[in-house]
């Protein structure tokens, strides 16, 4: 069973400057990551910087397990939206050249002035999978949708979504912590949709009372949580990754840390007690 590291976990480093790519995968190359997730909003300078990237993949001898979109399909504006089309076609062709056949993508999120209702911003999730899926069927990529947000944060509209497109690229990913944000049991989400997943973020959350400046999430609910180390919050990790294995689940266990922790230790923690889990589920 194999575990990858997305890039996400050290996010702050790149936004604070610190940061590259390659930086990212050189770090990742003394975990015990055999992948890593890369995101399309990490790149600074794409034709600059691919070569190192993959110098940098080789060197470590890590894979692309996973490239994700940071798409948003609820927008009235016709431009931004083939923007959005393009943000995840691009992922597709980005994912094809790193040998991974899976990109992950957002459902979207209503915009902050309330221009935009759920009834119509549905319509724009459906229209911008649908579009992307032909693309995606194509090029034999699986779009997998994360529970994330208004419009798939729940199981039942994650299958709703895939349903309602139809296409047999139109998989899940399955997100550990981010149930919690819409109020849903993980270990029940994992029931509703086992047979669609295809790809799975590995993260965990704490309730908690009080917010913190770097880590706190908010739930729909108006309910707090923390991003933890895994094995330190609520999320029952070793249930679920034992229940994916069960079920013949085959694809990465992607780490996304999100804890209060150094970035860097927090996701060597991470990673450990991942693998520590996987490898006792796999011996079962």
């Amino acid at each position: 069973m194999k575990i990858s590291l997305s890039m996400w976990s050290v996010h702050l480093y790149w936004f604070d400057g610190k940061w590259t790519i390659t930086d990212f995968i050189d770090f990742a190359g003394t975990t015990k990551a055999e992948g890593v997730e890369l995101l399309s909003i990490f790149w600074q300078d794409q034709k600059k910087e691919l070569p190192l990237v993959e110098e940098a993949l080789n060197r470590n001898q890590l894979t692309v397990s996973s490239y994700a979109a940071c798409n948003n399909f609820v927008t009235a504006d016709p431009k931004t939206f083939k923007e959005q089309i393009k943000e995840v076609t691009d992922a597709i062709d980005m994912a094809t050249h790193f040998g991974t056949n899976i990109v992950r993508v957002f459902a979207g999120d209503l915009p902050s002035d309330g221009s935009i209702t759920y009834e119509k911003g549905i319509k724009f999730v459906l229209k911008g999978l649908s579009e992307c899926c032909k693309y995606a069927e194509e090029k034999g990529v699986y779009l997998c949708i994360e529970n994330h947000g208004l419009f798939a944060g729940r199981s039942d509209q994650v299958i709703d979504i895939i349903n309602k497109i139809g296409s047999p690229m139109l998989k899940s990913t399955f997100d550990t912590g981010n149930f919690l944000l819409v109020d849903q049991n993980p270990s029940e989400a994992l029931l509703e949709l086992k047979e669609y997943i295809q790809h799975v973020h590995v993260k965990d959350f704490m309730h908690s009372e009080v917010r913190q400046d770097s880590n706190t999430y908010q739930a729909l609910s108006g309910k707090l949580f923390l991003g933890k180390i895994p094995g330190d919050g609520e999320v029952e990790l070793a249930t679920i990754i034992d229940g994916l294995i069960r079920n013949h689940y085959s694809g990465w266990f992607v780490v996304e840390f999100e804890g209060a922790e150094e970035p860097s230790e927090g996701s060597v923690l991470s990673m450990d007690y991942v693998h520590q889990l996987v490898s006792r589920a796999c011996s079962r």
